[in-house]
């Protein structure tokens, strides 16, 4: 609940620049948590809200439960295409990590972006996933692609030298998370 309340406080403060802040709802079912993910670059761009960024691929593990998304983001509805996932947000303590897909406890730590390879950020929240055709470990995956360097709080681009929140492992690269404003 303390993170809900958390990604709470910081959308509001970010919902005060020019751009408008996500339309939270709580979605119920399905989803792909990848809090503790680490992204590789594509080699292709992805547009958000009319910014084009460089475009990242992460695998996350399928949960199921309530989870938060940006309804701005996802068509205006919780309903995945069929075969695929959303990216969400959720307070779930405890979740399958790479790289053996063991469940472990989330450990949230903060670093600053850098622009050496590897060294950014990327946001994987209300993005389309594509579910993988076998379990590892028993645990379903999914192919999570989204912008690299943005934000979720304001679709804009997160600079280098930003300190960003996530729950990847230290070394992970372009980590998924969020700038704290």
């Amino acid at each position: 609940m303390n993170r809900i309340i958390a990604l709470a406080s910081l959308l509001a403060i970010g919902s005060t620049v020019a751009i408008a802040g996500p339309d939270l709802q709580i979605c119920h079912g399905e989803y792909a948590l990848c809090a503790a993910s680490s992204t590789d670059a594509t080699g292709k761009s992805i547009v958000v809200n009319g910014i084009t960024f460089r475009e990242g691929v992460s695998v996350c593990p399928v949960l199921h439960g309530p989870a938060i998304a940006d309804m701005n983001l996802m068509n205006g509805s919780c309903k995945a295409p069929t075969g695929k996932v959303w990216s969400l947000f959720s307070n779930v303590k405890n979740f399958p990590q790479a790289p053996t897909w063991a469940v472990m406890p989330e450990v949230v730590r903060t670093f600053i972006t850098t622009p050496a390879p590897g060294g950014g950020m990327s946001n994987m929240w209300s993005f389309p996933c594509v579910k993988r055709e076998h379990l590892v470990n028993g645990v379903q995956l999914a192919d999570c692609y989204g912008p690299l360097n943005e934000s979720p709080w304001t679709s804009t681009s997160v600079p280098f030298g930003s300190v960003v929140g996530t729950a990847a492992a230290v070394g992970a690269s372009n980590p998924v998370g969020g700038n704290i404003p």
